[in-house]
């Protein structure tokens, strides 16, 4: 258990962060090969960014795994220089380039009050135990009046997964542990941010819908992207071949298309906040809003679609 686990409350231990962090030192020299989903929603986050007439001296990545998000940033965004913090030194090696680099955990920031003007997080964030804590200390190291935009895996992500393997699990081993990530859901997104002290909340969400030959490849993917179950419950024995070959049947009886490949969706959760400054406008009452997310970042608004990468 790391210090940051430690100071959490009792019942809040859902993620093994250190199992996390062994995941991505483990996969840190394959990552490049399977960060395509990350670079989607980093190019999302960028457009975001691309829309606004801020400019930001200091920005961080939080959660930046191996640089995918500065390297797509590349002068975007008004960013003009770019801190990057990530819980795996591994990765962190590989992000150097792209910005300065700080090794960090994302509940224990080793940063002052007031030190950046953004603060953006591609991914990483669906890992955190206190995620209301965390955002606390993002509003924290924001200057009065930075911007707070962060994409997370909501719930939803990898439901069909989640439906085979335990049907599989059931019938080939009599019973079934989680074998899936819980998610954060998009109704509490706003409220997470309001709670943690930011004003002018607000969250929205997309669906991104990969494709695969099968479900074995899938969950392949997913574990050498540092994305594979890290629960504290989860059971501590290996699925059986069995359990895994009864799984892959029943997703693609399900789900293959005319294609004979199959869909994965995940859902991306994206969190907007700015640090309170006395001249922003006033957050109107529940049920009274009149503007939406590209308001809020003095934006154009456009219509985006969903976008899918064959593997």
């Amino acid at each position: 258990m790391n210090e940051a686990e430690a100071n959490l409350p009792a019942g809040m231990h859902v993620f093994d962060r250190r199992l996390v962090r062994a995941r991505r030192d483990r996969w840190s020299g394959q990552f490049a090969e399977h960060d395509f989903l990350f670079r989607e929603v980093a190019d999302r986050l960028a457009d975001r960014l691309q829309d606004t007439t801020r400019r930001f001296p200091l920005a961080l990545d939080l959660g930046s795994r191996a640089g995918v998000l500065g390297q797509v940033l590349a002068g975007r965004g008004g960013v003009e220089r770019l801190v990057q913090a990530e819980l795996s030194e591994r990765l962190a090696r590989r992000a150097a380039g792209h910005g300065a680099v700080v090794v960090a955990d994302e509940e224990s920031l080793p940063f002052a009050d007031g030190s950046f003007d953004l603060i953006l997080s591609c991914l990483s964030l669906h890992w955190a135990n206190d995620l209301p804590g965390t955002l606390i200390q993002a509003r924290r190291a924001l200057k009065p009046d930075g911007l707070f935009l962060a994409a997370l895996f909501g719930l939803g992500t990898l439901a069909d997964l989640r439906q085979a393997l335990l049907e599989a699990e059931v019938e080939t081993a009599g019973g079934a542990g989680p074998r899936v990530s819980p998610f954060a859901e998009l109704r509490d997104g706003a409220a997470l941010l309001q709670r943690a002290g930011f004003a002018l909340p607000v969250a929205d969400a997309d669906t991104i819908t990969v494709t695969y030959p099968d479900a074995l490849a899938l969950m392949r993917d997913l574990a050498r992207m540092g994305e594979a179950n890290a629960t504290v419950a989860r059971p501590r024995r290996p699925l059986r071949r069995a359990t895994l070959l009864r799984a892959a049947e029943i997703y693609g009886d399900r789900h293959r298309g005319a294609d004979g490949r199959i869909p994965a969706r995940f859902q991306v959760i994206y969190l907007t906040g700015w640090a309170p400054h006395p001249q922003q406008p006033k957050a109107l009452k529940p049920g009274s809003a009149r503007h939406r997310l590209a308001g809020a970042l003095g934006a154009t608004e456009r219509p985006a679609g969903d976008k899918a990468r064959p593997r």
